[in-house]
């Protein structure tokens, strides 16, 4: 910042830091124990119990892991993305709320023509979010898209391409097999939770995302979401045809095209930006300014 009591107004003892890397790393690391506990379970059971799937070993093993996946799953998303819901921001409901009400009104008053009304125009005085907080809260939605993208890794890259290695070495007997019941019952709604859960923070708390709904953000989500029921529609298409050793076959494509789905992150994340160089474009211009031959400092107090 320019000034040491901008300096102040950014960093007070009684505020949580911008961005914390403590939290990032812990919940990386959280995510990663996770999987690396699936991985030695499947190293140490697959082969011995998980070859036959109607044997009394298999149901011990792999059967009574499944249905506690689907508990613990269901009882988490509905926790996480309850809280998240209730525990949402109503000043920018209330705010967005006045914002349509005054598109309207002017739309009526100029015959339906609607001037331009950008968001960075909005009347913060209904808002109770210093832009502190905000710049904290977009931080915060950034650690939520690094857990998206790396429980995503784990799901579609490494789970699902350690399935294949399994299905080329032993032909399936049923849909659930030792490596099913890791990727599909567990890393894909790992990462579909995460995913939903960024979601409604960034539609919760953020103002840049609390109105409408972001093309790019339901097409990062929404797509590898598919490729849950996309599972389903292939072990139907297994049931009929062996394709073990032709991955590159037309049953396949949805995995593909459902998991690229995920690039649009990409435009998330300009999103994201751009709300950033909303609340930091004046420091930026100051500092720009501050360089110009006779250039005279002003202390400001907001970012």
């Amino acid at each position: 910042m320019t000034t040491s009591k901008q300096t102040e107004t950014l960093a007070t003892p009684n505020e949580p830091p911008l961005f914390s890397w403590s939290r990032l790393a812990i919940v990386l690391a959280g995510y990663t124990s996770v999987y690396l506990a699936a991985r030695w379970y499947e190293g140490a059971y697959a082969w011995s119990t998980g070859l036959d799937a109607f044997s009394p070993e298999f149901e011990t093993y792999w059967m009574n892991l499944f249905y506690v996946e689907i508990v613990v799953e269901t009882l988490v998303a509905a926790g996480l993305w309850g809280w998240l819901w209730r525990s949402r921001d109503r000043n920018l409901e209330r705010y967005w709320a006045h914002f349509i009400k005054t598109e309207t009104a002017l739309s009526r008053a100029k015959d339906n023509t609607l001037p331009e009304m950008p968001w960075k125009t909005r009347d913060r005085g209904l808002v109770s979010l210093s832009p502190r907080e905000e710049l904290r809260r977009n931080l915060t939605h950034l650690i939520w898209l690094a857990a998206y993208g790396w429980a995503f890794y784990w799901g579609t890259s490494f789970f699902t391409e350690q399935d294949a290695t399994w299905h080329q070495t032993v032909v399936r007997d049923t849909d659930f097999t030792p490596n099913h019941i890791i990727v599909f019952y567990m890393s894909y709604p790992v990462y579909i939770i995460t995913g939903w859960g960024a979601f409604l923070y960034a539609k919760t708390r953020l103002p840049y995302f609390a109105k409408g709904l972001s093309v790019p953000y339901l097409f990062s989500v929404v797509g590898p979401f598919t490729l849950l029921p996309n599972a389903g529609y292939n072990e139907w298409g297994h049931t009929f045809w062996f394709m073990e050793e032709i991955f590159v076959a037309p049953l396949h494509y949805g995995f593909v095209i459902f998991a690229w789905f995920a690039l649009s992150i990409c435009g998330v994340l300009l999103q994201v930006f751009d709300s950033f160089l909303y609340l930091i474009e004046k420091d930026l211009s100051s500092e720009m300014d501050s360089q110009e031959p006779g250039y005279e400092s002003h202390d400001r107090t907001t970012i």
